[in-house]
């Protein structure tokens, strides 16, 4: 689990020319928040929307939402040490819905899939695509994280795929 905050602004690809050129792009720092749960196996992603602030209150909304899907499975969610996802609202919350809440190290997104998930939306949807409007462009999120378990199952099978580097003998250098 983790939050997306996706600005309506230009997100250059690639640009290189001799010449001035003008790019039609998109004015104001309007945002679309995204707050998403990431099923690690189906690669589904369950999520709540926003154009405010992702907070505490957001977090609990999409925890209840996923006990409402999962009811008869455990739920495990990994998510980073934001401050509005360890706060005793939420973690009473995971309690009461019988959650558990597994928090990773900080300064460690490489170990959350869902940060992959980001960087994919971003490379599909913003970068170089031009949207007149902010409706068109958080539609187009939408549709993209609509489409994870469709359209893109293939490309994210390799993309999220739950090898990660593991160390059978830690050594910490001093000096």
């Amino acid at each position: 689990m983790d939050a997306a905050h996706f600005v309506f602004a230009p997100f250059l690809g690639y640009l290189w020319c001799f010449a001035r050129l003008f790019i039609k792009a998109p004015s104001g720092r309007k945002r679309f928040n995204v707050l998403g749960a990431l099923d690690a196996i189906t690669h589904e992603m369950i999520t709540i929307t926003n154009t405010g602030y992702i907070n505490s209150y957001s977090v609990c909304q999409l925890l209840i939402k996923l006990s409402d899907k999962y009811c008869d499975f455990p739920i495990s969610i990994v998510l980073d040490n934001a401050r509005y996802q360890k706060c005793k609202l939420v973690q009473n919350t995971a309690k009461l819905l019988n959650i558990d809440l597994l928090f990773l190290p900080p300064y460690s997104p490489n170990l959350n899939l869902i940060e992959r998930m980001w960087k994919f939306v971003k490379k599909k949807c913003l970068y170089s695509k031009y949207y007149s409007d902010f409706e068109a462009f958080s539609k187009s999120i939408l549709q993209c994280l609509a489409e994870t378990s469709g359209d893109y199952k293939k490309e994210l099978d390799s993309l999220l795929a739950l090898n990660f580097q593991s160390f059978s003998k830690s050594q910490i250098i001093t000096g």
